[in-house]
């Protein structure tokens, strides 16, 4: 995939967010998306085998009208297969002029169990226990809500508190990672790049792998790659 070559670009922070939604392939038909499980896993397995240390980022929609007992099972499975560093869980809220806008909705309990139950599985694992001990290339961006940090961003756009100097903002340093929590890592600085010293500059050549928009406009051809049957387009 072009995308690769791109999250792999020493310019380009390795993280991606796939909202994959739900990982049941009927409620996603319902829901009228345009791909499937197996869509969402193929491209996820590609991009963490061929990006190292790729940031997969999604979004889990709890709740759905038609979503059964079943269908939300699937979903705790795949959030338990991948257990992604970053995920937006939400609760399914009918805009109006939408089909889902018309549906039954589920009984407001059944959402908020299935919501928690997201929440807690979400919260039950961490991700950035492996680069504890490394050194990584980071990026300072900010001073930290805690004022004894700044925060930078590794290049798989993990957040590293740095023990705070002002003069850090803005610089590219490296540092050893001596902890890790579910949203950040802590780390000790080791040195900072010099400030004329540029990343290798690197080319893409661009190809072309899905049509442009102004040629998709007034145009009923499907996209390529989609896995659905005829009867689940919108």
């Amino acid at each position: 995939f072009q995308v690769a070559r791109v999250l792999n670009h020493p310019r380009v922070f390795s993280f991606l967010h796939i909202p994959v939604q739900c990982a049941s392939d009927k409620v996603l038909q319902d829901m009228k998306r345009e791909y499937t499980r197996r869509d969402f896993e193929l491209l996820a397995d590609y991009l963490l085998e061929h990006v190292p240390g790729i940031t997969i980022a999604t979004d889990i929609i709890c709740g759905f009208p038609t979503e059964t007992e079943d269908d939300f099972q699937q979903t705790l499975d795949l959030l338990d297969k991948y257990k992604f560093p970053v995920v937006n869980i939400a609760q399914f809220y009918p805009r109006p002029g939408t089909v889902a806008a018309k549906m039954t909705k589920l009984k407001s309990s059944v959402v908020k169990d299935r919501s928690r139950k997201v929440t807690a599985l979400f919260e039950s694992y961490t991700t950035f226990d492996h680069l504890v001990g490394t050194t990584q290339d980071v990026w300072v961006v900010e001073f930290g809500k805690d004022p004894a940090y700044v925060v930078g961003h590794t290049s798989a756009y993990v957040q590293v508190l740095i023990p705070r100097q002002d003069d850090l903002l803005g610089r590219r340093v490296e540092v050893r990672v001596e902890s890790a929590s579910k949203w950040s890592v802590k780390a000790t600085l080791l040195r900072l790049f010099p400030e004329t010293a540029a990343l290798p500059q690197v080319s893409i050549e661009r190809t072309s792998v899905l049509p442009a928009p102004s040629e998709l406009k007034n145009t009923n051809k499907p996209l390529p790659g989609r896995n659905l049957p005829p009867s689940a387009s919108a």
